[in-house]
């Protein structure tokens, strides 16, 4: 088995691993698949739309609870699409057979969170989602429950991520602090390090009409989710512009693109993740897809001034956001080693140097 040091393992460990058998693709990998601390996962041949969603429980397989609760299978060979407000289980391409000192978790891509695709992988016997245990062996099943938009998937579409951790590798706040003073991993004047460092919302605006966002329309066209620029911006988004009270509503049930006040860096030796809802800033989700790699915003991978794209679902009431208020934290974590090639300088980086952008599907 490959020798593995502690952290966040890096695009080499996994195409060893992968050599090893740990990880056990059905088909080769993709040329761009492995990130530089993260492996997509790909929708394999098989889904089924099942009445809600589960989680399998100790004593059971997620085959065991689709023999239960799947209304019927769906072949994603031919494409097949996959309607707002269903609840849908997908066979993945990756299986693992994982040493016992090395876990695993997963999130959606960014592209997935951006138009609004809630996902979450489940393993047999789990009790928790996206999250792999150490030495976990057997298969990986993703949950796909498409919020705003229909999508069409199919066979190899890529929509989760898989992150590998041996080790407690998590930066304390002092540690993180001492980090943010060596290399600065936001431009904020004085940070707010608690539980990993503070991320506000910028509802000053962007350019010379002040656009803060996008909220989704609803009754649109489908998105086609290996197609990027298939879809107009304006038939699927309508924009948002600052005020004068620079604030803005959110209403239950929509869904909204918004943009960090900060520029975020992760530094080669790092990786992060944004805490995807914090009870204490407010109630509401942000940012579905949580991973962000090493090298993002890093000025040597062409990320200068990143920002960090929000993707903000309000819950059960209307919210007030307001200029510079705190919506989430990212939390750091040690890279086992530095990646050869950073986010940003290939590896099919899409959001590099990303002001307020939407995903990869509009033009």
């Amino acid at each position: 088995m490959v020798a593995l040091k502690d952290g966040i393992q890096s695009a080499d460990a996994i195409m060893h691993l992968a050599e090893a058998g740990a990880i056990r693709p059905e088909t080769p990998f993709a040329s761009d698949q492995v990130q530089p601390a993260s492996l997509d996962l790909r929708l394999g041949r098989r889904a089924y739309r099942v009445r809600a969603s589960f989680l399998p429980g100790r004593n059971h397989t997620v085959q065991d609870r689709l023999d239960q609760l799947s209304f019927h299978e769906i072949d994603l060979g031919k494409g097949a699409i996959l309607e707002t407000g269903s609840v849908y289980i997908a066979e993945l391409q990756e299986e693992l057979a994982l040493p016992e000192d090395l876990s695993a978790a997963a999130n959606p891509k960014s592209s997935t969170g951006r138009i609004d695709v809630f996902t979450r992988v489940i393993t047999d016997r789990s009790q928790e989602f996206d999250t792999i245990g150490a030495g976990y062996r057997g298969r990986l099943f993703a949950e796909i429950s498409p919020r705003t938009f229909p999508v069409l998937v199919r066979t190899g579409t890529r929509l989760s991520q898989l992150r590998l951790r041996k080790g407690d590798v998590r930066l304390s706040d002092a540690e993180l602090l001492a980090v943010h003073e060596r290399e600065r991993v936001v431009t904020s004047t004085e940070p707010s390090i608690q539980d990993g460092v503070a991320v506000s919302v910028d509802l000053a605006g962007f350019g010379p009409d002040n656009l803060i966002g996008y909220r989704a329309k609803r009754h649109t066209g489908l998105v086609d989710v290996d197609k990027p620029g298939s879809c107009r911006v304006a038939d699927f988004w309508e924009p948002l512009y600052a005020d004068a009270s620079r604030t803005l509503i959110l209403d239950p049930g929509q869904f909204y693109i918004l943009a960090s006040k900060e520029a975020v860096h992760v530094p080669p030796d790092y990786a992060a993740e944004m805490v995807p809802f914090d009870p204490l800033v407010g109630e509401f989700r942000v940012h579905y897809a949580g991973f962000f790699d090493p090298g993002f915003g890093h000025a040597e991978a062409g990320g200068e001034g990143a920002r960090a794209v929000l993707e903000v679902r309000s819950r059960d009431v209307p919210f007030i956001l307001e200029d510079g208020q705190i919506v989430g934290r990212l939390v750091y974590e040690r890279m086992a080693e530095r990646p050869r090639v950073l986010y940003g300088a290939g590896a099919g980086s899409n959001y590099q140097a990303q002001g307020l952008k939407l995903s990869k599907h509009f033009r």
